[in-house]
């Protein structure tokens, strides 16, 4: 009895629960979430450095217009009128403003534009509009010279380039067309008539006019004759005759003899190519044409002045 009642007293045994914890990997470092900052870092890297790259590649004013594309601030509305805060203030844009105005302001509502903002007609619509002038010139001269016999043959002469300052309008010498008398500056009639078309093209535009010379390498035998004197006196004498013929006076920029040193041949200097005037109607202003309205012309060169044959 006293076995039995000594079991009765003793607690329930219990089962033994024996708990194995298998622990997993890393997840592969840790699930792979290290792969996408990464990826991030390495992505905003390389816009970084496209973004350096953009900016090496441009100028100060290309850099200006980027810089005010992307500022959200160019245009500030005139706000906190006519009882609201809205865009337009509660009111509409002919209603009055509570603003204090100045002597001779209209008094209506208007918008503020920064001072240092990059608009108007001379920072890139003046450029668009030279360029489509500058087509219309193009067509307007060719279909002249086709409409004359005489100058018809001349056509592969005349040479357009769109140039960094301006539209360039090169006449070229070949070795069976030449615009001047064998070194001197005494323009043949040829020549002569095709300047006066050329003139009658360029004379309609308000762009000024920057004259350049040109000459081959071949140099001098003896004498006080140079291609930089020869190259300036034929510029001298391009602009005179474009003069003449209607161009006035006050659009001419820049008069230049640059000898051989802007061959338009470069692998053959002594090419008859290298001879040429070179005519470039400049961007308007704000553009990066040279505003420089001095014309540099010696004062005396020699008219006829020989030389070997070029």
């Amino acid at each position: 009895m006293a076995s039995a009642a000594k079991k009765k007293n003793e607690p329930e045994v219990r089962p033994i629960i024996v708990k194995k914890i298998i622990e997993d990997g890393h997840g592969g470092h840790h699930g792979g979430a290290w792969k996408v900052a990464y990826a991030d870092f390495v992505t905003a890297m390389m816009a970084f450095f496209l973004l350096m790259w953009i900016l090496g590649q441009t100028d100060a004013q290309k850099r200006k217009g980027l810089a005010d594309y992307f500022t959200p601030t160019i245009v500030e509305l005139k706000q906190n009128s006519a009882g609201s805060n809205g865009i337009m203030g509660g009111d509409s844009i002919v209603g009055a403003d509570n603003y204090p105005n100045r002597a001779a302001q209209t008094g209506t509502k208007a918008i503020t534009i920064p001072r240092d903002v990059v608009g108007g007609p001379d920072s890139g619509g003046g450029k668009e509009r030279d360029m489509e002038r500058f087509e219309r010139l193009k067509k307007t001269l060719v279909q002249r010279m086709e409409a004359s016999a005489a100058l018809k043959k001349l056509k592969a002469q005349v040479r357009f380039t769109d140039t960094r300052e301006g539209l360039r309008i090169d006449l070229i010498d070949e070795a069976n067309f030449s615009m001047f008398a064998v070194g001197t500056d005494k323009l043949l009639p040829q020549a002569r008539t095709l300047l006066g078309e050329v003139a009658q093209v360029i004379a309609g535009v308000p762009n000024e006019i920057i004259v350049r010379g040109h000459t081959d390498a071949l140099p001098y035998s003896s004498g006080g004759m140079n291609n930089w004197l020869l190259s300036g006196a034929r510029a001298e004498a391009t602009r005179a005759a474009l003069h003449s013929s209607g161009v006035p006076g006050g659009r001419f920029a820049r008069i230049e003899g640059v000898a051989e040193r802007e061959p338009y041949v470069p692998a053959d200097r002594y090419d008859p190519r290298n001879r040429r005037m070179s005519i470039t109607l400049a961007w308007a202003k704000g553009d990066p044409a040279p505003t420089a309205a001095a014309n540099r012309i010696k004062a005396s060169l020699p008219a006829r002045a020989k030389s070997e044959d070029r």
